[in-house]
């Protein structure tokens, strides 16, 4: 089953169980998929459906660390509530050590030698790490890695 189908019978299920917090979140997420599909005319798949759900959590874990910030407790548990809620659709991360070799593979493949290699590391890791990781932490392991 598409995962898109998975999220939409999560729904209905929460829908039926009365579980509010929950059946919003959903909600959330399939509009979201919903919106990308209309703008670019489409049928998402499992790993565009991924792409959004991605993108879904780095804003609320941007806004999660402004709220912390301004110490409002209520509307940064709501945040919380929701990136747990949105994490059980994305596959398990990868550990230090599965990213480390999948840098090391990626760093074979494309021959870079240095920083000005970096978009092409990126690019080639990119699919390999799609939902399994943060793009920011392995951004940051691959220049450690070459400077």
């Amino acid at each position: 089953m598409a995962l898109k189908d998975q999220i939409t019978e999560a729904m209905k299920t929460a829908l039926r169980a009365g579980d509010k917090p929950r059946l919003g979140v959903l909600r959330l997420a399939l509009a979201a998929i919903k919106q990308r599909e209309v703008d670019e005319r489409i049928q998402l798949d499992d790993a565009q459906v991924l792409a959004v759900l991605e993108k879904m959590l780095k804003q609320r874990r941007d806004s999660l660390a402004q709220y912390q910030a301004a110490q409002r407790a209520d509307l940064a548990a709501q945040e919380q509530y929701e990136i747990t809620e949105l994490q059980r659709w994305l596959p398990a991360p990868l550990t230090a050590a599965e990213l480390d070799a999948l840098i090391e593979a990626a760093i074979t493949e494309t021959g870079a030698g240095g920083a000005r290699d970096m978009g092409r590391l990126m690019a080639a890791l990119r699919p390999r790490v799609a939902g399994r990781a943060d793009m920011a932490a392995l951004s940051a392991r691959i220049k450690a890695r070459l400077g």
